[in-house]
């Protein structure tokens, strides 16, 4: 890699924007150069006083004074329609997490970045990401078994804006939590076939509105498809000074877990468990993408122009060291 150091913009300054500032402070072959952000610029206080911010509209003007984008915005309506865009012109990276919809989000992003010359990596942080890898690295060393991922405890945030969006309620935060039999099963090694019930179970801590009818509002939580009808769901009502004091933060973690069989007649078992705990969702998956930033650097200069998860990076690639030095100090 070059002496100078990675050029690299972040794309949207929310918890994600933040995180990852925060994250390419700490790496001394990168530094940002800029923030694009589709609020008014003045409006926007990095914590790097020397950073400049910038409208969204106007990235364009850019090309040729940043080497990867990183794009913080959200999978819903976000990232389907700017990672393609700004691939086109730019290497990029983002945290895409919609799984149903991964395979037309890289089909999309791949097409526009080989037809700029660009490399790109979707999908990057830890659930999709590192437990991804997890599960793959498991699976291919132990075909003969079941995988299992567990998240939790911590805030979903965006079942927490779900509730949000009830009418009478005027904050609110949905915590997923592992059921402790579930994974203690699992981590036994005994496979057994657990529900969507059988693993999670959710609470919600919900700020009502003065004279919001409290009975309706918890059952249309606990009867909302898609995110609590599934799920055995706790409702507790507190106040605002409880929500701020006690719910502040976003952690969050989990677990993947392989129970497997070895052996010619499978007669050795063998259970394989990663696992996360995170004070900051947003900040630990800030430090995937800013490591996935590098790799990007790294492709583009390799001339591997396209679409790329973490699947096909060499693992070499993100991080800082050499390859020599890797070999001797990690390997």
């Amino acid at each position: 890699m070059k002496n100078t150091k990675i050029k690299v913009a972040v794309y949207g300054y929310g918890n994600i924007g933040r995180g990852v500032e925060a994250a390419l402070s700490k790496c001394d072959d990168m530094e940002l150069v800029a923030i694009f952000t589709r609020r008014e610029p003045s409006k926007i206080k990095p914590n790097g006083k020397n950073v400049p911010v910038f409208r969204a509209q106007d990235i364009l003007s850019f090309k040729d004074r940043i080497d990867v984008v990183i794009l913080c915005g959200g999978s819903a309506t976000d990232l389907p329609v700017q990672t393609p865009e700004l691939a086109l012109d730019f290497c990029v990276v983002d945290s895409f997490d919609t799984h149903a919809r991964i395979p037309e989000h890289f089909e999309h992003t791949d097409i526009a970045a080989r037809r700029g010359h660009r490399s790109a990596i979707i999908s990057s942080g830890w659930d999709p990401g590192l437990f991804s890898l997890m599960r793959l690295y498991s699976e291919a060393a132990l075909p003969c078994g079941t995988s299992y991922t567990f998240w939790g405890k911590g805030v979903s945030q965006g079942h927490s804006d779900a509730i949000r969006r009830i009418d009478g309620v005027k904050d609110a935060r949905q915590y997923t939590v592992p059921v402790p039999e579930a994974l203690d099963a699992v981590r036994s090694g005994n496979a057994p076939e657990l529900s969507v019930r059988d693993k999670h179970t959710r609470e919600c801590y919900v700020v009502a509105q003065e004279g919001a009818d409290l009975e309706r509002i918890e059952r249309e939580i606990k009867e909302m498809p898609n995110y609590f009808a599934d799920y055995n769901t706790t409702v507790y009502f507190i106040s605002q000074e409880e929500l701020l004091r006690d719910h502040s933060k976003l952690p969050h973690g989990g677990s993947v877990i392989r129970s497997g069989k070895s052996g010619f007649d499978n007669e050795n078992s063998h259970v394989v468990e990663f696992s996360l705990k995170l004070d900051s969702n947003p900040e630990f998956t800030s430090g995937v993408l800013v490591a996935s930033a590098r790799a990007v650097y790294r492709m583009k200069e390799n001339e591997m122009y396209g679409c790329k998860t973490l699947f096909d990076v060499p693992p070499s690639y993100f991080h800082p060291m050499t390859p020599e030095e890797l070999r001797a100090k990690l390997l």
